[in-house]
């Protein structure tokens, strides 16, 4: 029995040997910096982050936030050496390890499955468009993700970060605390160094929270800056990919590698003449200086250690030169989450039918994929239901009044009141606290979460940024910049500037309990 309470602190967390990587907290720059001077070969770095996914996600901490390596990576690594060698770089992103959510299309040898047993053996025809971007960058893809199932839209008591084909992801800093989600296995994996970047997916969240919870940088871009296409879908009004980083640059830097006109995506014209080559451009250590940010006048919670860190943050704005003006909007903006969930329904039933009508899976619609677990149900819903799957069923096509009737409360109201509010403030962002800290994992009620800003940028499809904001009962929490469509060079300036005068990033030590 231990009679030492240093020694039980001791035990609590992962021996440190089982945490050194020489690859620590490296960015894109000084990754590429060692393979131009060949301190490392790509090949190299990319079996380094391969053997620290095996070492403390599949082994020590077992995060489980990988669900799959790409078999083909190393050999994307040596011809990308090649390259090099040869005087050919692609850009930034030349060799880059990346992690891809499990929930885009990438046509090799890994699957797309959105977490679901059901979707087992869907083997893309098609790299999603984003992905195509990023192999012609010159970007590894060194695996998929885990996420929260079919991107925390099957059940209403569903625990983040949890699927029926990957299991449960851990959050790093607390192993029995929620990674947030869906794109659970993303942000675990870039906060624990288990790539460089990776890419993860928003409808309501999914990027800024596991961003905040696991103490990185996450974007969510304004909708339709991203291709959605080869990527399952819950909502096209919602719906984008984006990035998540350890560094506002590293975020920037992945963005830019993202983006572009699709034709299989029609509401990427829109972004045409609006969007950016280099968002690195606007990283501003000044980026503050002269910018008015709107603050809710009511805090967003109780709990006093978060309201000291949202206290201080806004006074650090001050000091950076932004004018800081009290508004008054999130209450009107959470009147509409009932039309929001009719809206995400309606979208996600007509978006998966069509995605699944010509994927290689063996489920070919919805319904299709609800019988499959009901028959599957041990291994499929061993803790939750599929309640969200079933009333998303029950919905007709998006000619329904009904549907129609939500979506303009919901994007449509949610867009009037953004747009009042900062346009009749002359603001050039709104901030807040991204999320509280995480949750501990429960798969049996689901999960418990306090404060959130997820709602107001997702709703109307507006950009949102979040960055490290600082450490409450030893978890990380983000705060965000959202604003008006395509103004992520501001926000990645405003979140740069922020960065650089707290730097809040703190590594995780994979502590085992939140109580011991």
């Amino acid at each position: 029995m231990k009679n030492s309470k240093d020694e039980e602190a001791a035990n609590d967390v992962v021996p440190v040997d089982n945490l050194l990587f020489d690859l620590d907290e490296q960015t894109i720059a000084s990754l590429s910096q060692k393979f131009e001077a060949g301190t490392y070969t790509i090949e190299q770095v990319t079996k380094l982050y391969l053997d620290r996914i095996l070492a403390i996600d599949r082994d020590g901490p077992n995060l489980n936030s990988v669900i799959e390596i790409n078999p083909e990576a190393l050999e994307i690594a040596k011809k990308l050496d090649a390259e090099l060698a040869a005087g050919k770089k692609r850009g930034p992103l030349h060799g880059i390890p990346v992690l891809i959510k499990d929930n885009i299309d990438t046509a090799d040898k890994m699957q797309t499955t959105a977490g679901s047993l059901a979707m087992m053996g869907n083997i893309a025809s098609k790299d999603a468009f984003l992905v195509q971007k990023l192999r012609a960058a010159g970007a590894v893809i060194l695996g998929k993700t885990n996420l929260s199932e079919w991107a925390n839209f099957r059940s209403t008591q569903s625990s983040s970060g949890w699927s029926s084909r990957g299991r449960q992801t851990k959050n790093p800093y607390i192993l029995d605390h929620s990674p947030c989600g869906s794109s659970a296995g993303s942000g675990v994996a870039v906060s624990a160094n288990l790539c460089a970047v990776a890419v993860g997916t928003e409808t309501d969240g999914s990027i800024v929270c596991p961003a905040s919870v696991n103490g990185i940088v996450g974007i969510k871009p304004t909708v339709g800056l991203v291709s959605r296409s080869g990527i399952i879908p819950i909502s096209a009004t919602q719906d984008t990919a984006g990035p998540m980083a350890r560094t506002v640059t590293d975020a920037a830097i992945l963005l830019g590698g993202m983006i572009g006109i699709d034709e299989n995506d029609a509401v990427t014209l829109e972004s045409k003449g609006k969007q950016q080559i280099d968002y690195t451009k606007f990283l501003d250590k000044n980026g503050l200086v002269g910018k008015r940010i709107g603050i809710e006048r009511k805090l967003q919670g109780t709990n006093p250690v978060i309201n000291a860190v949202f206290t201080d943050s806004v006074n650090l704005l001050k000091s950076l030169g932004a004018t800081v003006v009290e508004i008054d909007y999130l209450g009107r903006i959470s009147e509409l989450g009932d039309a929001e969930y009719t809206v995400l329904q309606y979208e996600f039933k007509d978006g998966l039918n069509r995605y699944l009508a010509t994927a290689n899976a063996n489920v070919k619609s919805l319904k299709e994929v609800i019988d499959f677990n009901l028959l599957n149900r041990s291994k499929a819903m061993p803790y939750f239901n599929q309640e969200i799957l079933d009333s998303s069923q029950l919905k007709g096509p998006l000619n329904e009044q009904e549907y129609k009737k939500a979506l303009t409360k919901s994007f449509d109201g949610s867009k009037a009141i953004l747009d009042s509010v900062i346009e009749g403030n002359s603001l050039d962002a709104i901030c807040g606290i991204t999320m509280g800290p995480a949750c501990s994992i429960d798969v049996i009620y689901g999960d418990k979460w306090g404060y959130s800003l997820t709602m107001p940028a997702a709703a109307s499809g507006y950009p949102h940024i979040t960055v490290p904001g600082g450490v409450v009962y030893d978890l990380p929490i983000g705060f965000s910049f959202f604003g008006l469509p395509y103004t992520e060079g501001n926000l990645i300036g405003m979140g740069y500037a922020f960065e650089q005068a707290t730097m809040k990033r703190v590594k995780p030590n994979f502590k085992k309990a939140f109580l011991s």
